[in-house]
């Protein structure tokens, strides 16, 4: 762009000159006589043949020293006017406050200036507006807490949609539940399925939703005032769920009256709310449970007609001695395999209701304190704390570890005459993600045959007996149990390892400052037309739902066997960022990583061990991007090494993909720079995590929504104007 202005500056000033000169040329020939005309022409023409070289060298210096003049001239009055032009347009089409620093000549500057005053006066009129609105928003506010508050809080699982299926609302507990249903490996596990304008169709077949819907707009034209709809169905993952469809009907529907010439009209539908209930393991103990009375019964009938049989026989009087010793046999052994029948099934059923235990997240400070009034109430010891972490969260059944507790002091109050127990917890120090739950207390040691018959015996507490054993409730959280003496203080303790919780929030990872990690260019078709493109091409940008991504590699060539070590997502919904809807995955490479781009990503070949290989992150990847638009900031490297995994993985990402570096020098041509922290410092966007993938794919999402609106300033509104912009552009020609 700068190399053609200054080649049309230095042709139009040459030109110029050039006309102006031979307009002074005729203008002096057309004042001469003829005669004087007659004796000068042979005069310039012996001139001309003796200086024509002198002439142009002359007539080149002329030019070049006219196109220096253009280019000081461009550089001092036009490129600092452009310069400040698109930084103006930055300000005026975003919410960026910063103030605009000029340079060239001193009228520049002055403008400068007073952009940034209207800045500044802008910025002190939207405060004053933001503070109005909050004001008279403030109850909208308070009844959206309390929805939120409830939403979370429910214990089931919560979906709202639209009537294309598109998920408007969803709750935690949904979250969570679609996490239990998703093939993803477990770090990305369910965001694939889940998140705001994805289709719900990702998890239901739309021919069950929609006769769904059908029945409850039929309920509601005959005047239903409460319709809804039900249905049971299996999810990919084979998981059976339970469904609950509600209508959310139109607010012009909600205010008519309910009368019998408008039912028809209060029939109309908006979107509809999903309560999911997942019942596998219902379904599961309910069938368990039937196959248990089918044996016990099936089994026990034959064994007890046997023994009736038998019984029969012994009454004759008549019976000799051998006879009356078979018949008692088969009495014998009819009675004992009932028993071992009995007895297995007794064990099934306790595995069962065992497994049925759901292991729930739990401050350790509440189980501690549950635990002590546990024990004063049932077994009348006293109980305090020794040390306890108060900010360590375990996952844990909280119901039969307390059993367990209770029993153990029981039986230590019982059989030792203990009256004093304490308990302790803290993280374990040589297992990671577990802790340590001490029972202590002082006095009579024990031996260790006595702890394990303790902890093998089916439990007792208060006077109620079940079939489980201490290491039953030990194995069901993963952990171990033992007993230990403190001989220096004369006490002895039961120690319980338990699984900690892992963290409920993840922290940003801190800014790096940190050199590329990445070639600015590669060659790779950005612009290539699918169905799927096509079909986008009119929507307008505003309209679209973005998934904005980034990789990390083992180096820069994939061509050369270099491999994704981890992949960053978020989504992009109404323009807005949601930063709870992630997807992060670490990917084992299979292969070293290069030393060389370990101080840039900071990942080395250990966190990178025993991760899910490309093969099964980019298929959950893929469906987590599905329906959506691909944005990337350099986005031909990050696509380049998803293209050479279609083969091995059977993924194709057919969708049109957005480059933030070529839109960015679309909506900016003079600037010097187009990496994506001088963009972000145009923007005010702060930068944090840096090369990291979720840090940089946040930092992207952020630009590109404050790109949109600048685009639409120059006619750019729609995907296909987008992309095709984005293809003229002097980065989108370059190779290497």
């Amino acid at each position: 762009m700068k190399e053609r202005r200054l080649w049309l500056g230095t042709t139009a000033a040459v030109l110029g000159v050039a006309a102006w000169l031979g307009f002074l040329l005729f203008m002096a020939w057309s004042a001469l006589r003829e005669v004087q005309r007659q004796r000068l022409a042979p005069l310039l023409a012996e001139a001309w043949r003796e200086s024509a070289v002198v002439m142009a060298v002359v007539t080149v210096a002329g030019v070049v020293l006219v196109a220096m003049a253009v280019r000081a001239l461009l550089r001092h009055f036009a490129e600092p006017a452009a310069r400040l032009a698109e930084e103006a347009r930055v300000l005026a089409a975003s919410e960026v406050e910063r103030p605009l620093g000029a340079q060239g000549p001193s009228e520049i500057r002055a403008l400068a200036d007073v952009i940034n005053q209207l800045v500044t006066q802008r910025s002190r009129l939207k405060t004053e507006m933001d503070a109005r609105v909050l004001e008279s928003s403030r109850s909208i506010e308070q009844e959206r807490i309390r929805l939120a508050a409830l939403m979370a809080e429910l214990t089931q699982s919560v979906v709202v949609c639209n009537l294309d299926g598109r998920i408007l609302l969803y709750n935690q507990r949904a979250r969570a539940q679609f996490r239990a249903l998703s093939l993803a490996p477990s770090v990305a596990g369910g965001a694939e399925l889940i998140g705001l304008g994805r289709s719900i169709y990702t998890v239901f077949d739309r021919k069950l939703v929609t006769h769904a819907l059908e029945n409850i707009q039929q309920r509601m034209l005959r005047g239903v005032e409460e319709p809804s709809a039900q249905f049971v169905t299996t999810t990919a993952a084979g998981q059976l769920l339970r469904v609950q469809m509600a209508p959310v009907r139109t607010v012009q529907a909600m205010s008519l009256p309910s009368t019998v010439d408008m039912v028809a009209d209060r029939a109309d539908l908006s979107g509809f709310v999903l309560m999911l209930d997942n019942i596998t393991r219902a379904f599961e103990a309910e069938s368990a449970r039937d196959q248990v009375m089918h044996a016990l019964t099936e089994g026990s009938r034959a064994a007890l007609g046997n023994m009736q049989a038998a019984l029969d026989v012994l009454e004759y009087p008549d019976l000799d001695a051998a006879a009356r010793e078979r018949f008692q046999r088969v009495i014998r052994e009819e009675t004992r395999a009932l028993a071992q029948r009995v007895a297995s099934l007794e064990a099934d059923a306790a595995r069962a209701f065992m497994t049925r235990w759901p292991l729930e997240d739990m401050l350790g400070v509440d189980l501690v304190a549950a635990a002590m009034r546990r024990i004063e109430t049932v077994t009348r010891l006293q109980a305090s704390t020794l040390e306890v972490d108060a900010a360590l969260w375990l996952r844990v059944e909280s119901f039969s570890l307390l059993q367990a507790l209770v029993y153990l002091s029981g039986r230590l109050a019982d059989e030792f005459e203990v009256r004093f127990v304490q308990l302790r917890l803290a993280p374990a120090s040589g297992s990671p993600g577990k802790a340590h739950l001490d029972l202590v207390w002082s006095g009579q040691a024990m031996s260790t045959e006595t702890v394990m018959s303790w902890e093998m015996d089916a439990m007792r507490v208060g006077g109620e007996a079940t079939p489980l054993t201490v290491r039953d409730v030990i194995e069901r959280h993963g952990g171990a149990f033992w007993f230990e003496r403190e001989r220096t203080r004369h006490q002895a303790f039961f120690r319980l390892l338990l699984p900690m919780a892992e963290p409920r929030e993840r922290l940003p990872a801190p800014s790096l400052v940190r050199g590329e990690s990445r070639p600015e260019y590669y060659d790779f078709d950005l612009f290539r037309t699918t169905e799927q493109t096509r079909s986008l091409d009119e929507r307008r940008l505003s309209d679209l739902v973005y998934t904005v991504f980034d990789t990390e590699t083992t180096g820069l060539d994939p061509a050369q066997g270099d491999e994704i070590i981890q992949i960053g997502a978020t989504r992009i919904v109404n323009g807005k960022l949601l930063h709870q809807e992630c997807f992060e995955q670490l990917v084992d490479p299979q292969r070293a990583i290069s030393a060389a781009s370990i101080p840039i990503h900071g990942i080395t070949q250990d966190m990178v061990m025993g991760q899910p290989s490309i093969e099964k992150v980019l298929p959950a990847f893929h469906a987590f991007a599905q329906d959506t638009v691909l944005v990337a900031h350099n986005a031909a490297f990050d696509m380049r090494f998803l293209q050479l995994k279609e083969k091995a993985t059977g993924v194709v990402f057919e969708q049109p993909v957005l480059d933030t570096l070529l839109l960015s020098a679309v909506i900016h041509p003079n600037q010097a720079s187009h990496r994506l922290e001088a963009i972000a410092e145009r923007f005010d966007v702060p930068v944090i995590g840096r090369h990291t993938a979720m840090g940089d794919a946040m930092v992207t999402a952020e630009i590109f929504i404050k790109l949109v609106p600048l685009l639409a300033e120059r006619g750019i509104v729609t995907l296909g104007q987008a992309r095709e912009a984005a293809q003229q552009s002097y980065y989108a020609r370059l190779r290497y």
